[in-house]
């Protein structure tokens, strides 16, 4: 069970937003490097059991194929009342405890910021080779200035975690559109080459139907000068029966 220790703030009390996040670390693989608490209790010693029962490769689980990239991964336990939550990523573990009525995206916003400050801090320096509890000094403050911010902020992060996970959720429907799309054989490549086909039998067509419209016009001409011709001809032969010659100018003597 989660309990407070004899002497100091109790953990256990009523005290509004001050006391939502009561505890928090960042570790690598299981040797905690800083950590930061105003409270007394047993919650230090529970949440370093939960980073030694992690799943098995669990830290290692986020690294990418270089050893260092990769996306985060989460984890949350829950304990008397209390959550302890943890973010894991390039070897290293970011845990923070929390009431459990406390918001889930408040936790969650603490740890993303935390990774990224400390990242941004000692990722590839000394963090690398630091011994247990050496950071203490120079980072514990700085988780302190984390955990007022992000209880300052609660309301903003929330929503814009909301917001962010609305926009993952209509990527992931795009991409799951996409997906069902290329599994039913329309490649992009075979698309593009469908698309090229056609453009290809739109211009054999134009082409066909400039040659037909060419005989067309050709074979009307000829209809025509034929009938003109037949006109000519009539017109000849009726001159000649009337004027019984071709000139129509002699007069009889």
């Amino acid at each position: 069970m989660v309990s407070p220790a004899p002497g100091g703030k109790d953990a256990g009390e009523g005290g509004g937003k001050a006391e939502w996040l009561i505890y928090a670390f960042v570790a690598r693989g299981t040797a905690v490097l800083a950590e930061y608490t105003e409270f007394t209790g047993n919650f230090p010693s529970i949440a370093a059991q939960c980073l030694q029962r992690l799943p098995a490769g669990s830290p290692s689980a986020s690294t990418g194929p270089d050893g260092r990239g990769g996306a985060p991964v989460r984890f949350s336990y829950a304990c008397d009342g209390h959550t302890f939550n943890f973010l894991l990523h390039r070897g290293y573990a970011y845990c923070v405890v929390a009431k459990e009525s406390v918001p889930k995206n408040v936790s969650v916003a603490f740890l993303e910021r935390l990774k990224d400050d400390f990242m941004k801090r000692y990722g590839g320096g000394k963090a690398d080779t630091a011994l247990a509890k050496s950071l203490n000094k120079e980072y514990g403050p700085v988780i302190k200035k984390h955990i007022q911010y992000v209880l300052d902020h609660s309301e903003e992060l929330d929503k814009m975690l909301k917001v962010q996970a609305q926009v993952s959720e209509v990527k992931n429907i795009m991409l799951d559109n996409i997906e069902k799309t290329l599994g039913r054989g329309e490649k992009l490549s075979e698309l593009h080459d469908k698309t090229s086909d056609l453009h290809s039998q739109a211009q054999e067509f134009k082409k066909q139907g400039v040659k037909i419209r060419r005989k067309t016009w050709l074979q009307n001409m000829k209809i025509k000068l034929v009938i003109l011709g037949i006109l000519l001809l009539l017109v000849i032969v009726v001159w000649v029966s009337v004027c019984q010659g071709f000139d129509c100018t002699k007069h009889e003597t």
